[in-house]
């Protein structure tokens, strides 16, 4: 008897839900996020310290959009980037300025065009009169918060530079490679794929951001909040110069690496390692994740474990991260685009067909 490829999957989780069905009562998303976010109740860690800090003072500019705060922060510690998806006008140049204010870090930003080469991002040789030789000039990318904004209005050429920069931060021009100094976070920001004028990013650069960030407008209360602080002609550089800044790059870089010892059970390991492979059998996805989704995961997590005080990671911090680090990485049939379904939908039932461990 042939086996299937379900059979050393955790039961019930090879099986899409079926109309009509009633969950169970003992939903392992519910079960895991019933208590919310755990929180050690012990002394506050260094790192959830600088969390609180940092997360108090953008908020005296940055309204609301706690996923695209935490996911942000959860990126830059554990040394990955991020792509936001939303309409123009909900503030994303505001939120990396204020950001790079807090954290100390310097600031670049690439609008992105049609007719945008990579020579504009990674910078190249201009000949010097006086030297009579040519001289490297640095590129916008030469920066270490980088807001590369509206990155689906260029072409695949111009993305095709960001690869290498993303991946091994370094950029190589002339057979000369040039390191970029650390942290380096780039913030990729995209319209909506209907928009008029945009390109679909390839495969292999969705792959290299750690989380895709879907940021919707504010609520009403906090669009009336917005209105009271920024409805005025006060300029944004004097207002961004009133917050504190409350880190350095030095300390950033250090944070990273103590995050790396954040305890992962094995059990931990071998849910995600479950959720992952799910992807590529799920009977509505084309195209599953790749082993980069999980090394996303497990890094998530314990960054997201040090901001919650802990040494050790839980499946609250997988749950959490999840459909960050999986929506953009997996394709959808034919057949689930043609009967509407979206793919956080569809990621969520699949997360429930996964038995949570319990440590």
């Amino acid at each position: 008897m042939s086996r299937s490829p379900f059979d050393d999957l955790p039961p019930g989780a090879g099986e899409a839900p079926r109309p009509g069905h009633v969950p169970p009562t003992s939903d392992p998303l519910i079960e895991a996020a019933a208590c919310g976010p755990a929180i050690d109740a012990g002394p506050p860690s260094p790192t959830r310290l600088l969390f609180d800090r940092i997360t108090a003072e953008v908020r005296k500019i940055f309204v609301g959009q706690d996923e695209l705060l935490l996911g942000t922060l959860v990126a830059l510690f554990s040394s990955g980037h991020v792509l936001i998806e939303s309409v123009p006008g909900l503030g994303k140049t505001i939120f990396v300025r204020t950001l790079g204010r807090v954290l100390g870090c310097d600031f670049g930003r690439i609008q992105f065009t049609a007719d945008l080469m990579p020579s504009d991002i990674t910078g190249g040789p201009i000949f010097d009169m006086k030297s009579q030789e040519f001289q490297f000039r640095p590129g916008p990318v030469f920066t270490q918060l980088l807001l590369a904004d509206e990155i689906n209005r260029s072409p695949a050429k111009t993305h095709a530079a960001l690869l290498e920069i993303m991946q091994e931060y370094r950029v190589t021009v002339e057979r000369t490679s040039h390191k970029l100094q650390r942290p380096f976070l780039v913030i990729a920001t995209q319209n909506p794929i209907e928009a008029e004028g945009t390109y679909n990013l390839p495969e292999a650069q969705l792959d290299r951001f750690m989380f895709k960030l879907l940021v919707n407008y504010p609520s009403a209360e906090q669009e009336a909040q917005i209105l009271v602080m920024h409805g005025t002609q006060d300029d944004l550089d004097q207002r961004l110069a009133g917050l504190a800044t409350v880190s350095s790059p030095e300390e950033i870089v250090d944070m990273t690496r103590a995050t790396s010892a954040v305890h992962v059970d094995p059990k931990l390991l071998s849910y995600i390692n479950a959720i992952v492979r799910l992807t590529r059998q799920w009977p509505h996805f084309h195209m599953g994740a790749s082993p980069r989704a999980g090394l996303a995961l497990v890094q998530g997590a314990r960054t997201l474990a040090a901001f919650r005080g802990r040494d050790y990671a839980v499946p609250d911090d997988v749950v959490e991260l999840a459909l960050p680090a999986l929506r953009h990485r997996v394709i959808l049939t034919a057949e689930a685009e043609v009967e509407g379904h979206h793919v956080d939908e569809l990621l969520t039932a699949m997360l429930r067909s996964v038995e949570v461990p319990r440590l």
